[in-house]
C-alpha cells in the first residue's frame, strides 16, 4: 500500500526533491535539519509559525543546548488539511534529509503522513493532532507533545454525568479526527452509564444549507445535550446556523471541545454578533499553570504578533506554548543524542529501490538510521517549559492532564471549574490536589453553576419529547380477567382502571407535556404475554406500555421499569374445608418434638432435684423402688403445682422455681392453644404450600399470559405437562373446586394482587402459605428512559400523599369473604418457640449438679479420707474400685448421720489422745524415782 501510495506521488512531486547539502559525517554537525508542516495561511497557523520560529532562535542562540549545532527550520505549507496533498508536501520535507518533523496540524494528514515516517524512520512530532488512536503501536513514530483527545472526552463525560444527564448527540466532522474523537467520547460515557443517543455527521466541506438539515435532525430528536466537536474554522459556521434555528435557547445544553477555547484565545475579542452566537456554550481549555516562563512568553507574545499587521490581533491559545516547547523537547533530545556519541547518518531504503520508473527520483528519500535512537531521547525529556512541567508517562503520555471548564457568558468567558485525570471535576486548580490522595469519588465533583444558554441559571433537563408531532404509543394489555385493573370503555379507544388511573395522576404531577396515545395489546379474547408486550417496547413497536405488569428479571433485561405502584406476588390458592375435632384433639397444641423435649425435661428436673435432697430431705430417701416412684411423681406433680415434697436445700429451690417458671409459661400456651382449637372453626387443605405442590403430581392452574408459568417451569423445575393455563376467574374456581380427580387442578398460581378481588366473592377458596416471590407492578419504558426516573419519582409523591392508596381503594377495595373465628388449620405450637426457656432450666440444673458435686468432694475429702489416712498410719488404703465404692456410699448417706459420726470420732480421737498422754507422764514418773533409788545405792 505503501509503495503504491509513493509511486504515484513521486510522479506528482518530481523535481521537488534536493540531495540537501550541509551535512557531514563529524559525530557532531554544525546544523541539522527540521521541518515543521501546518497550514500557515490561517490565524491558528501563524500562531504556531510564530512561536517555532521564535523557539528555534531561541534554541540557536543559547550555547548550553546543542552548543554549537544549530537548526535547521523548513516550514513547509500544508495544504488545508487534504491527506492527499499532504504526502507530496511532507516527501519534500523528508527529501532534505530532515531528521524530525514538527506537524502536522490535523489527525487527518497525521494518518496519512505517518506512514511514510514509520517507513523512513522520522520522528512527527505533533501538538494539534489528537486523535486518540493515533497512540497505537500502529504509528511508532508518532510523537504527540500535548494531551490527547482521549482526555478532553474523558473530562465531557464527567461534565455530562456530573449533570446527571443519560444521553447526548453527537456533532463531529466525518474525518479521522472527528469519527475518532466521538468514539472516545462514547466509550467514556458508557463507563458512566450514559450514552451518545443520536449521532449527526457532517462533511468537512459541508455547505450551510446542508449544516441546517442536519441540525434540523438533532432538533427533532429527543436529547438536548450536544457535543460538538469541529474545528476552528467548522465551528463558527455551525453555531451560527444554531443560532438562526432557535437551538441557542432556553432548554439546551451546548458542549463545545476544545477547539471553541482555542479560537476564543486566538481571535479575542470575537466580534459581537459571534459571540452571541454561542451565548451559554460550555468547553474545555486546556490547562496551562501559571508559571514565571508562561507569563515571559506572554508579555514576548505582544512584541512578537505587533511587527505584523495579519498578525496584529492574534491571542494567546494552547497551540503557541505547545509549539514552543516542542522544538525545545526536539533540541533537547537531539543534545542528548549528541553526547551518546552517536551522528547522523542516512541510507538507501531497499524497498524504495525496487520502484523504477524515468521519471521518479527516489534515491532522495533516505532512510534515518539513528531514528529510534532519537526518538527513545524524546521520551526521555524531563523539563519545565513555558507549558509547565513536561514528562512522559510509561504509557507515552504527558503527564498531568488537565483542563478548564470555560463557559462563555457575555462579552467574555467565565470559568467554572478544572478537570483532571487525578481528581475529576473541582473548584480549586489541579496542581493543589496533586499532594493529597486520588479522589475520584462523585461526591468530591465540584463546579460553579453556569449560565445556560437563554441567559438562564436553572440546569436544563437534558431532554425534550421529540418536536415532531408523534404521540408515544403506549401499549395496554387488553386482558379478560380483572377488569378492575385494565379495561377497555367499549366503542372507544379509551381505557381505565386502577393502573390507568395510576398513570394519569403521575403524568399529571410531572413538570412537562407527556405527549401520548393508549394502544390496545391483545385480541380481547385470551390474555396477551405481558413479557412479549415489553419486548415490543425493544423493537420500537410502543415507545411504553401501561398496564398489570409485572417487573421480572427476565423483563428488566429489556427494559426500565418505573418504581413499583403496588406490591403482587405469587401465592398459592387452594380450596379449603372445614376441620373436624377427633379424640386426640388435645395433643395438637404441641408438635411431636414439642411433647417429646418437654417430657424428657419433666424427668430430668425430677432427677437432679432428687439428687440434690436426698442427703438432706427424709421425703426423698427411702428404698429404691420408693425413690423412683417419688421421682417420677415429683416431676409430672409440677406440671399441675400439686406435688406434695417439699424441698430443703438452697440448690434444689433455685432449680424448681426456675423449672416452675417454665411450667408456667407451658401450661398457659397449651391451655391458650387448646382453646383456640377447641373453640374456633378450623379450615383445612392438604395443599400445605408451594414445597407441596414442588414434589407433587398434581396439574397446577396459572393465569394465562402471567409470568407464572416460566417461573414455575424455570425456577421451580415443575414439569411443564403439569400447568394448566386458565383464562378467568370463573373458570380458575370451577377447575379449582373440581379438583384433580375430576379433571380440575389441586391448587392454582396467581399474584396477590389478583387473587385478593378472586377471594373476595369465593369462601371455600383460601390462599395458602405466603407469597413465594416478591414482586411489583411499574410501568415500562425503554432503557435509560429520562420517563421512566420522572415517573417514579411521580409515584413515591403520590405515595406520600396518600393518592395511591385513594386510587386503590376506589377500585380495589372490595368487601372481602368473612368467616367470623375461622383460621386456616392450627399453629402449633414448636419448639422453637420455647428452646430459649429450656435451655435456661438445663443450665441451671447443671450448675447445681456442678455446685453440689463440689461441695460432696470437699465433705469427702475431708471427713472421709483423711480419716481413712490415720487409721491406716499411712499404709495402702486400697484400690480405686473400693473408693468408688465408698464415695457412692457416702453419697447415699443421710448427711444428718454423717455429721453424727463425724463428731462422734473427732471426741474418741481427741479423748485417745488425752489417755495416751496420762500414760506418758506416769511412765515418765516411774523413770525417775528408779534414777533416784540407783544413786542413793551408790
Amino acid at each position: 500500500m505503501i509503495k503504491a501510495w509513493l509511486l504515484v506521488l513521486m510522479v506528482l512531486s518530481n523535481g521537488f526533491f534536493s540531495n540537501g547539502d550541509g551535512m557531514h559525517n563529524s559525530t557532531i554537525p554544525d546544523f541539522v535539519n527540521i521541518g515543521a508542516l501546518f497550514s500557515f495561511n490561517t490565524s491558528v497557523g501563524r500562531s504556531i509559525k510564530i512561536a517555532i520560529e521564535a523557539a528555534v532562535e531561541d534554541v540557536n542562540s543559547d550555547p548550553t543546548i546543542l552548543g554549537k549545532t544549530k537548526l535547521n527550520l523548513s516550514l513547509q505549507e500544508d495544504s488545508k488539511y487534504r491527506g492527499f496533498l499532504s504526502i507530496s508536501e511532507v516527501l519534500q520535507v523528508m527529501a532534505r534529509r530532515t531528521v524530525a518533523i514538527i506537524g502536522p496540524h490535523s489527525s487527518v494528514t497525521a494518518h496519512v503522513i505517518t506512514h511514510i515516517a514509520n517507513e523512513l524512520q522520522v520522528p512527527l512530532l505533533s501538538f494539534s493532532a489528537l486523535d486518540p488512536t493515533l497512540s497505537s503501536l500502529q504509528f511508532p513514530f508518532f510523537i504527540r507533545t500535548c494531551h490527547s483527545d482521549l482526555y478532553q472526552m474523558t473530562a465531557i463525560a464527567d461534565l455530562v454525568n456530573y449533570h446527571d444527564w443519560k444521553d447526548v448527540i453527537a456533532v463531529y466532522l466525518d474525518d479521522d479526527n472527528g469519527r475518532n474523537g466521538i468514539g472516545a467520547l462514547g466509550d467514556k460515557l458508557a463507563e458512566r452509564r450514559c450514552r451518545i443517543s443520536y449521532k449527526a455527521p457532517l462533511s468537512p466541506d459541508a455547505s450551510m444549507e446542508e449544516i441546517t438539515n442536519v441540525l434540523v435532525q438533532v432538533a427533532l430528536a429527543e436529547s438536548r445535550v450536544i457535543v460538538v466537536h469541529a474545528n476552528t474554522q467548522f465551528g463558527p459556521k455551525l453555531f451560527s446556523v444554531a443560532k438562526n434555528l432557535g437551538m441557542m435557547g432556553t432548554g439546551y445544553v451546548w458542549i463545545a471541545t476544545a477547539f471553541l477555547s482555542a479560537l476564543l484565545d486566538i481571535n479575542s475579542p470575537l466580534s459581537p454578533d459571534s459571540l452571541d452566537d454561542i451565548q451559554g456554550v460550555l468547553t474545555p481549555r486546556m490547562y496551562i499553570p501559571d508559571s514565571q516562563l508562561k507569563r515571559r512568553f506572554a508579555s514576548r507574545w505582544k512584541n512578537l504578533t505587533s511587527g505584523n499587521t495579519a498578525n496584529a490581533h492574534l491571542g494567546l491559545s494552547f497551540l503557541p506554548l505547545y509549539a514552543y516547547d516542542t522544538v525545545f523537547v526536539l533540541a533537547r533530545a537531539l543534545d542528548a543524542f549528541f553526547k551518546q556519541g552517536n551522528q547522523i547518518t542516512f541510507s538507501t531504503d531497499s524497498k524504495l529501490s525496487s520502484l523504477h520508473g524515468d521519471n521518479l527520483n527516489l534515491e532522495a528519500l533516505k532512510i534515518f538510521n539513528e531514528g529510534n535512537l532519537l526518538r527513545s531521547n524524546i521520551y526521555e525529556v524531563n523539563m519545565t517549559g513555558v507549558s509547565g512541567p513536561f514528562k512522559y508517562t510509561s504509557d507515552r503520555n504527558l503527564v498531568n492532564p488537565a483542563y478548564e471548564i470555560i463557559n462563555v457568558v457575555g462579552t467574555g468567558t467565565r470559568r467554572i471549574g478544572y478537570w483532571s485525570n487525578y481528581s475529576g471535576l473541582s473548584v480549586v486548580p489541579p496542581e493543589t490536589l496533586y499532594s493529597e490522595p486520588a479522589n475520584l469519588s462523585r461526591e468530591n465533583q465540584k463546579l460553579f453553576p453556569p449560565i445556560w444558554p437563554g441567559n438562564t441559571g436553572e440546569r436544563p433537563r437534558g431532554w425534550v419529547f421529540p418536536n415532531n408531532g408523534r404521540l408515544l404509543k403506549i401499549g395496554v394489555p387488553k386482558g379478560v380477567s380483572y377488569k378492575e385493573f385494565v379495561s377497555q370503555i367499549k366503542g372507544t379507544d379509551m381505557f381505565e382502571g386502577f393502573c390507568i388511573d395510576v398513570f394519569l395522576a403521575a403524568v399529571n404531577l410531572l413538570s412537562y407535556a407527556v405527549p401520548y396515545k393508549f394502544v390496545a395489546y391483545g385480541d380481547g379474547k385470551s390474555n396477551p404475554s405481558m413479557t412479549e408486550l415489553v419486548r415490543l417496547i425493544t423493537t420500537g413497536e410502543f415507545d411504553g406500555a401501561v398496564g398489570d405488569i409485572a417487573i421480572t428479571t427476565e423483563r428488566t433485561r429489556m427494559v426500565d421499569f418505573t418504581q413499583p405502584y403496588i406490591e403482587s406476588g405469587l401465592v398459592v390458592v387452594a380450596p379449603v374445608r372445614k376441620s373436624e375435632s377427633n379424640a386426640l384433639a388435645f395433643l395438637a397444641p404441641f408438635t411431636p418434638n414439642m411433647w417429646c423435649v418437654t417430657a424428657i425435661f419433666f424427668i430430668l428436673v425430677g432427677a437432679v432435684v432428687w439428687i440434690l435432697e436426698h442427703r438432706v430431705n427424709d421425703e426423698f430417701r427411702g428404698p429404691p423402688k420408693k425413690q423412683v416412684v417419688t421421682v417420677l411423681w415429683f416431676s409430672f406433680s409440677t406440671m399441675f403445682f400439686s406435688h406434695r415434697e417439699n424441698t430443703v436445700s438452697t440448690l434444689g429451690r433455685f432449680v424448681l422455681i426456675i423449672w416452675l417458671f417454665v411450667v408456667l409459661i407451658i401450661n398457659s400456651s397449651y391451655t391458650a392453644s387448646l382453646t383456640s382449637i377447641l373453640t374456633v372453626q378450623q379450615l383445612y387443605s392438604p395443599i400445605k404450600g408451594i414445597e407441596s405442590l414442588v414434589i407433587g403430581k398434581e396439574p397446577i392452574g396459572y393465569t394465562q399470559g402471567s409470568f407464572a408459568r416460566n417461573y414455575l417451569v424455570q425456577e421451580l423445575n415443575i414439569d411443564e405437562s403439569r400447568l394448566v393455563p386458565l383464562t378467568t376467574p370463573e373458570e380458575a374456581a370451577k377447575a379449582l373446586r373440581k379438583g384433580p380427580e375430576n379433571g380440575g387442578v389441586a391448587a392454582y398460581i396467581d399474584e396477590r394482587a389478583y387473587t385478593d378481588i378472586f377471594l373476595s366473592s369465593r369462601c371455600d377458596l383460601t390462599v395458602i402459605g405466603q407469597e413465594f416471590t416478591r414482586n411489583g407492578w411499574g410501568f415500562a419504558f425503554p432503557r435509560d428512559s429520562p420517563l421512566a426516573v420522572d415517573l417514579s419519582t411521580a409515584i413515591l409523591q403520590m405515595i406520600d400523599s396518600g393518592d395511591l392508596q385513594r386510587i386503590h381503594d376506589k377500585w380495589l377495595l372490595s368487601s372481602a369473604c368473612l368467616s367470623q373465628g375461622a383460621k386456616f388449620e392450627v399453629e402449633r405450637l414448636q419448639l422453637k418457640s420455647f428452646w430459649g426457656l429450656y435451655m435456661i432450666c438445663g443450665l441451671a440444673c447443671l450448675l447445681a449438679l456442678f455446685i453440689y458435686l463440689i461441695q460432696i468432694w470437699r465433705q469427702y475429702h475431708k471427713h472421709y479420707v483423711s480419716e481413712e489416712l490415720h487409721s491406716t498410719d499411712g499404709q495402702n488404703i486400697g484400690s480405686k474400685s473400693s473408693h468408688l465404692k465408698t464415695f457412692l456410699s457416702f453419697v447415699d448417706e443421710k448427711e444428718e448421720t454423717f455429721k453424727s459420726r463425724s463428731k462422734r470420732r473427732k471426741m474418741e480421737r481427741i479423748s485417745y489422745r488425752n489417755s495416751e498422754g496420762s500414760l506418758s507422764i506416769s511412765s515418765n514418773q516411774g523413770y525417775a524415782s528408779r534414777r533416784s533409788e540407783c544413786a542413793s545405792e551408790v
